[in-house]
């Protein structure tokens, strides 16, 4: 008997793994997580079904590397109580990084008293773009800016920072540390769960209690960013420059053809998934695999995306959540998180071609995922956000063609979607009374870490990426009790503000 077991045990784990598993359990890490799944297909889909006018998504562009937010919004003006486009110009165009004035994308900004700032010009139209870009979504009031915003576990100073009487982030201006703390939300300690699982693991229950697939997923492999205590992200691949794979295929049964005998191994295979279930990891084990099966069962039928999305990597993984995000009836889903990525923006140097290109590809694609949900009629459903590594220090690196920048700290995030109050910058106030950092390096710069020769423009966050994330949580639909913000914000509490209000 042990050995009918161990043969059949052996069957189901190699014939499971035909089962494209890396689509749906990239991040099995408890088995808690298997069982939470698997309780959702107690119910009948039709008891549980989501309410139709109520579904909301939140999709991450992770700027992998740390974008340089210094040239990506920037003063336009000559006002001289704040910084202004001098400033700017003194700091970067002896080296060769600073934008010329007359290229910049004017924003008017009514937080700033209506003083003119400017986008990088990759924002705008673009030679062989598809589309008009994401400046055009500011006068619309549909992007916003969330300036001097980074990690923190409290609020800090210059002089708090220099003194040490407030406790850093820890690994400050590290690559891997920061992208966790952007990601988990939290700074003091090594977290191993994202702020997008927790989200999950809170609403699960209420808002996908029959979803034939997990609200939280990546279109660029496993990340911490959706890894909770008890959901179970799913991970699938961007489509490719010929629009595959198509949802038909990200969840299909590897090693199954038509053929009257690989019909007869998959049958073996469903029949042996319905016996020695009173063993729980097998039971939790194969009722995971039958969510996966419905779930691909309900990919089968295309609905493809109106709108022409750029032959880009992010163009790719955003036409693949806008493909998901129109199949959200037949999946059962009231609310969905979505990570993709965009990377190389690690700029030391070549960093003039090198951020046009891929702020040039983040706005194409973006702006044809925005302009898909408005054809999906759910623009007001659906909000697009930022995160990076870090900001980079103002201060160039190296000069000439090869000009770049160093690690940094604080940045500016895009927000943009239906709901978003647009055309605006949003944060906690700097040192000068405004959302937008002093752009002086050194002792008289209030903003910066170091004085003296150390002095780089390294800009001290005034909001963190706890505000921000909350922000957007609390309009997906986090109740905002004391509770649920310790579970999924631990460090909110140390902030006086827990709602920027770029969203209703």
């Amino acid at each position: 008997m042990k050995h009918m077991k161990d043969s059949r045990r052996e069957f189901l784990k190699k014939t499971g793994c035909a089962l494209s598993m890396t689509a749906l359990a990239t991040e099995m890490l408890h088995l808690g997580t298997m069982s939470a799944v698997a309780q959702q297909t107690v119910k009948a889909k039709s008891e549980l079904a989501p309410d139709a006018g109520d579904y909301k998504a939140l999709i991450l562009v992770f700027w992998a590397g740390g974008n340089d937010g210094n040239n990506s919004v920037i003063p336009n003006h000559s006002d001289a109580s704040v910084s202004n486009y001098t400033a700017y110009s003194n700091a970067r165009n002896l080296q060769g990084l600073a934008i010329a004035q007359d290229q910049l994308l004017p924003i008017a900004v009514p937080k700033m008293n209506g003083l003119t700032y400017g986008l990088h010009p990759a924002f705008g139209p673009v030679t062989g773009g598809i589309n008009s870009g994401i400046h055009e979504l500011w006068s619309l009031g549909k992007l916003a800016v969330v300036t001097n915003c980074g990690t923190l576990i409290r609020p800090m100073s210059k002089t708090t920072y220099q003194n040490g009487s407030v406790q850093k982030p820890y690994q400050l201006f590290s690559h891997s540390d920061q992208v966790a703390q952007y990601q988990t939300s939290i700074s003091n300690t090594q977290a191993f769960t994202g702020w997008g699982g927790r989200v999950s693991d809170k609403l699960t229950a209420g808002f996908n209690p029959g979803g034939l697939v997990p609200m939280v997923a990546s279109i660029a492999g496993a990340q911490l960013f959706t890894a909770g205590q008890t959901t179970l992200p799913m991970a699938i691949a961007q489509a490719n420059n010929t629009g595959t794979p198509n949802l038909a295929n990200v969840l299909n049964p590897v090693g199954f053809t038509s053929t009257t005998a690989s019909q007869a191994r998959l049958s073996a295979f469903n029949q042996l998934r319905t016996v020695d279930l009173d063993n729980n990891f097998i039971k939790e084990a194969s009722h995971v695999t039958d969510l996966a099966m419905s779930a691909n069962a309900a990919l089968q039928t295309s609905q493809e995306v109106s709108v022409t999305f750029p032959n880009t990597s992010i163009g790719l993984q955003l036409k693949q959540v806008a493909r998901l995000i129109k199949k959200r009836t037949d999946l059962n889903v009231g609310r969905q998180i979505f990570y993709c990525q965009l990377g190389s923006f690690d700029t030391h140097n070549n960093q003039v071609a090198t951020q046009n290109t891929l702020l040039s590809q983040f706005s194409q694609a973006t702006r044809a995922f925005y302009d898909e949900m408005v054809m999906q009629g759910i623009d007001q459903s659906v909000t697009l956000f930022t995160l990076s590594d870090f900001g980079r220090t103002f201060n160039p690196a190296g000069s000439g063609g090869t000009v770049g920048s160093d690690h940094a700290w604080a940045n500016h995030m895009f927000v943009l979607g239906g709901s978003v109050f647009g055309g605006d910058f949003y944060g906690v106030n700097t040192a000068n009374g405004t959302p937008y950092p002093t752009l002086t390096i050194g002792t008289s710069g209030p903003d910066d870490t170091d004085n003296g020769s150390g002095a780089r423009g390294r800009w001290i966050p005034t909001t963190s990426v706890d505000q921000y994330a909350n922000t957007l949580a609390r309009w997906f639909g986090l109740p905002q009790d004391a509770a649920t913000l310790e579970a999924v914000f631990p460090n909110l509490d140390n902030f006086v503000t827990t709602n920027l209000g770029f969203l209703p």
